[in-house]
């Protein structure tokens, strides 16, 4: 049983980071120089859905940053569209560049800390068009655009992240290939970016834990074991030693990645099942456990802060950064249980492990495009698809508190549900299978 209105205070440490993020594509719109704008005109999947204008932010950056401001979230994580800067190979459109660097001068004016993404998984089309990050060749490509840009923006930037979470992909050798050159787009990126700034330097790594579906299954842990070294530990163990260790690779040395990150940057959700006895290896989540947040859309994840807790285990060598946490609901008292759920992983990471936690950016300020439709919904506000009309959700008073006390308590937690007064994991787990049922019938 858990109640979390029992939950003992907990006070973060001074200095400590509070903020949200976003990426470019999902929410400026009318992004029609990168090479997902391009392979959303082609998809002719009748259930896909393009990004249009997504949030309408490349228009309401200005209301975005009133908003940031008006919610009192002290941080800002988002990404500069490269193909917006570079939308033709060598030329550069100054407008574009003008208008990021007027966000971020209006984010410095409002006291707003900032971190900078530069790969959030577009790229202008033209390089994509050269092979993109699966040709070494091309990183010289990627060096000159952060050699043109970061000297432009450096004294407006807190922190940087060179890419956002290569570290995923299938199990192909392609796919190998493809980190193995985005290992060195993010150590070079690093290397030039330290040569124009100080600010601290990471790239965003997506930790989706890899565990057995059979806790004691020799099969299922080994191939959990392979699966958590292709998608998580090549990364830490390429920044830590400089080896880029990855299947039907020959190990190579890059001293250049040896430290390249000043902090890890952790996008966290949720873990993967690990089924040896399926060919794609995928498991399947207990039911007990999983919860279907949206109706009438498949992606069930799981409150499962203990993976967390233990994951965290692994990076105590260097300061965490949450760059990314949430989860997609309808229903806003998910995500504050959710969020509260997280705050009490990350203390308990930091009291029984001493890891270095510093900074959480939620996931996400609003409801985006989620890379082939708007189902998803991430957002601690919400977007009307037709006005762009931004409405703050009841969860982003419960985050307010949470910044301005800079901690957390049940009792706090018990203000914003009241409607879990009683709550247990067990009756809650029985109410959302209720809900789930009533709402498919």
């Amino acid at each position: 049983m858990l109640n979390l209105h029992k939950i003992h205070p907990f006070t973060f440490p001074d200095n400590f980071i509070w903020g949200s993020a976003t990426a470019g594509h999902q929410i400026e719109g009318d992004n029609v120089n990168c090479q997902w704008y391009h392979q959303e005109l082609a998809n002719t999947d009748p259930e896909f859905e393009p990004s249009g204008k997504a949030c309408n932010s490349w228009e309401l950056y200005k209301e975005d940053v009133e908003l940031l401001k008006a919610l009192g979230h002290k941080a800002y994580r988002f990404s500069i569209e490269w193909s917006r800067i570079e939308p033709e190979k060598g030329r550069h459109d100054i407008a574009a560049l003008d208008r990021y660097i007027d966000l971020l001068e209006r984010l410095k004016a409002a006291g707003i800390f900032t971190c900078v993404t530069l790969w959030h998984f577009t790229h202008p089309q033209w390089f994509e068009a050269g092979g993109g990050f699966s040709k070494a060749e091309n990183l010289d490509h990627f060096k000159r655009h952060i050699e043109f840009l970061v000297p432009k923006i450096a004294h407006l930037v807190d922190s940087w992240c060179v890419m956002n979470e290569f570290n995923l992909g299938p199990f192909t050798q392609e796919c190998f290939n493809s980190k193995k050159i985005s290992l060195k787009a993010h150590a070079f990126g690093a290397q030039a970016i330290k040569s124009f700034s100080q600010a601290p330097v990471s790239s965003a790594h997506a930790y989706v834990p890899r565990v057995p579906l059979r806790k004691y299954d020799e099969l299922d842990n080994a191939a959990a074991a392979m699966q958590n070294w292709n998608h998580n530990l090549f990364f830490f163990h390429a920044v830590r030693t400089g080896e880029i260790v990855l299947p039907g690779i020959d190990m190579e040395y890059l001293p250049e990645l040896k430290n390249s990150c000043d902090y890890w940057a952790i996008n966290y959700y949720h873990r993967g099942i690990v089924d040896s006895r399926k060919a794609d290896l995928t498991g399947y989540k207990f039911d007990f456990n999983s919860y279907q947040m949206l109706k009438d859309f498949t992606m069930p994840r799981e409150f499962c802060p203990e993976t967390f807790v233990h994951e965290m285990s692994r990076l105590t060598d260097k300061p965490v950064w949450i760059t990314e946490n949430g989860c997609c609901t309808e229903t806003d008292t998910f995500r504050i249980i959710y969020m509260m759920l997280q705050f009490e992983a990350m203390r308990e990471a930091m009291e029984l492990y001493k890891v270095d936690i510093r900074a959480y950016f939620h996931w996400s300020l609003l409801d985006n495009y989620e890379w082939g439709n708007y189902h998803p919904k991430f957002g601690m506000v919400s977007v009307d698809r037709e006005t762009f009309v931004r409405t703050p959700k009841p969860c982003t008073e419960f985050y307010r508190e949470v910044i301005e006390k800079n901690g957390y308590s049940g009792e706090m937690f018990a203000r914003y549900t009241p409607e879990l007064s009683h709550f247990d994991l067990g009756e809650f787990t029985r109410r959302v299978k209720t809900f789930a049922r009533e709402t498919q019938n």
